[in-house]
């Protein structure tokens, strides 16, 4: 299969996104336990992509079993929009104690921590979305990343190995029945590092019944 398409630059695009595009073709070729795994959350205004905006951004890395804790990302965005009936949700005031960037400076530093990494995330589709409609607003392309999807990872493992019918499962579900903490629960960091940890105990059950395909799990 051809990707040259990925790596096609267009002049008036800024270095900051063609050294994202760039990484992938750097980065191509390593093998699947050398990978870099980005988990990532977002905290919102809502649910509507084109309406609501990105309030905050939690990132932690991990290769193999080994999650990189000192070397997370926490974004705070400006709140150009704003909905005080959230705020109990996610717990950000308008204005508070973070230090908040603008959204551009917000990309810059997301696309510098993931490069070309594989995402991780609960719910991938919605924070994809978030984020690409985030980078659509300053005439970027889409993510380019693979992704998988915590959710989704979590049925194939319970579909596979115990040939139980597929449900939905909250965040909060996934941590109770593999027993990882939620610790800063509702945090855009905080449920990354839950997002990490469900993932690598998923993985862990799958290799486990050596069931793991990763052919099966990444998604494009």
């Amino acid at each position: 299969m051809n990707f040259d398409w990925l790596f096609k630059k267009k002049k008036d695009y800024p270095d900051f996104w063609n050294d994202y595009i760039d990484s992938f073709k750097k980065n191509k070729n390593v093998p699947i336990t050398n990978t870099r795994f980005v988990a990532f959350d977002t905290e919102t205004t809502g649910f509507d992509k084109k309406e609501d905006r990105i309030l905050s951004i939690g990132a932690v890395s991990f290769v193999g079993k080994t999650i990189q804790v000192n070397n997370s990302l926490e974004l705070y965005l400006d709140q150009d929009v704003f909905k005080p009936e959230t705020v109990k949700i996610h717990g950000l005031m308008k204005t508070g104690s973070q230090e908040k960037i603008s959204e551009l400076e917000a990309i810059k530093a997301f696309l510098l921590y993931i490069k070309s990494d594989i995402l991780v995330a609960h719910h991938a589709n919605f924070d994809r979305n978030m984020v690409n409609e985030m980078l659509l607003r300053h005439g970027l392309g889409k993510l380019k990343n693979k992704f998988i999807d915590t959710g989704v990872l979590y049925k194939k493992s319970i579909h596979i190995i115990y040939r139980q019918k597929d449900k939905s499962y909250s965040l909060d579900d996934l941590a109770k029945e593999l027993n990882v903490p939620t610790v800063d629960r509702h945090t855009a960091t905080g449920d990354a590092l839950i997002t990490a940890l469900v993932f690598l105990k998923t993985i862990a059950r799958l290799n486990k019944h050596r069931h793991l395909n990763w052919n099966h799990i990444l998604d494009r």
